[in-house]
């Protein structure tokens, strides 16, 4: 009994000696700039310094835009972490057939847009199943204005958004950027926020769907089921040529004037969307004096490496710098 109460009082004296050796210290609510820098140090360790950039990147899932249909649709949001001030913001549309989309597909990619310095928004839209055109169209314009109502909150400068798709994406990218003044394709819902974009960036999106079978593909792009039947709500593209038509982004650029620029990127060796369709696309372009830019990727398939390797996204990024607003 004794040598426990000895023990005991043993401990207490060794824990109020350190006490008065080591005096615990109260937390503050320091800023970075005040917080002391440690002064610890050990006899192994080697000190590097390395200067702060923004490849550091924050990702917000799942953001409610709008409900439409009885879908709440979301956008996936990447912003840079440590980039200073407003962001130019790239809209961006993923490929899909015009059906449901796996948004979160190309968000690893799309985060190095993030680090250099742009904040990324990838729409959801409604699928064909639910709603055909033009629905795909008018929730990506809604999603437009809700990231310019929310610019604050996402650091986004109103002045340089820019709107981004592949394949089906890319054919409603092409479809904003040519539509901006059309009432028939768009909607009332935050109508205080305008849908216009400084450019537009196609990656083998299709544009004249009556032509898409005319080229060697492993898709049927005819039939009421095929993705481009089902646009028109389930219909045969040839037997519904003047729904066709509606889809068609050539059939809008004598209306879209000073429309924003467009920039093409397509695969000399596409599967699904024949390369023809961006070459019908340029063709029209050229003959009506637009602004644009046109790539084709030698050897690339649908969707393929090429397109998100950085000497890709180099020629996209100098596109977007050419039509930024110097605030």
């Amino acid at each position: 009994m004794k040598s426990s109460v000895f023990s005991l009082f043993a401990c207490l004296l060794a824990v109020k000696s350190l006490a008065q050796i080591s005096p615990t210290i109260p937390p503050k609510p320091y800023t970075y700039a005040d917080f002391p820098e440690s002064k610890a140090s050990s006899t192994t360790m080697k000190v590097v310094s390395i200067d702060r950039d923004s490849s550091l990147v924050t990702y917000r899932p799942n953001v409610k835009y709008i409900t439409r249909d009885g879908l709440d649709l979301t956008l996936q949001i990447i912003e840079p972490t440590f980039a200073k001030g407003k962001r130019p913001c790239i809209v961006y549309v993923q490929g899909s057939a015009w059906m449901k989309q796996n948004v979160y597909a190309n968000l690893p990619q799309l985060a190095e847009f993030a680090r250099r310095g742009y904040v990324i928004a990838v729409v959801e839209y409604r699928p064909s199943s639910v709603a055909s055109f033009p629905a795909q169209l008018q929730d990506t314009k809604t999603a437009i204005r809700f990231m310019r109502e929310q610019a604050a909150t996402y650091h986004v400068d109103v002045n340089n958004v820019f709107i981004w798709g592949d394949s089906s994406g890319g054919h409603t990218a092409l479809m904003v950027g040519l539509t901006q003044n059309n009432p028939e394709l768009d909607t009332k819902e935050l109508g205080n926020y305008p849908i216009t974009v400084n450019a537009v960036v196609d990656f083998y999106g299709p544009t004249d769907i009556t032509q898409m079978n005319l080229e060697p593909s492993i898709f049927d792009h005819i039939g009421p089921k095929s993705p481009e039947g089902q646009l028109l709500g389930g219909k045969n593209v040839l037997e519904n040529k003047e729904l066709a038509a509606a889809t068609n982004p050539i059939n809008y650029i004598k209306s879209a004037k000073n429309g924003a620029p467009i920039l093409l990127i397509h695969g000399s060796k596409d599967r699904l969307v024949p390369f023809q369709q961006s070459v019908l696309l340029a063709d029209a372009l050229e003959k009506n004096n637009y602004r644009y830019q046109f790539y084709q990727l030698k050897g690339a398939d649908h969707g393929s490496p090429e397109f998100w390797s950085r000497k890709t996204f180099d020629l996209v990024e100098a596109f977007l710098k050419q039509y930024t607003v110097k605030n």
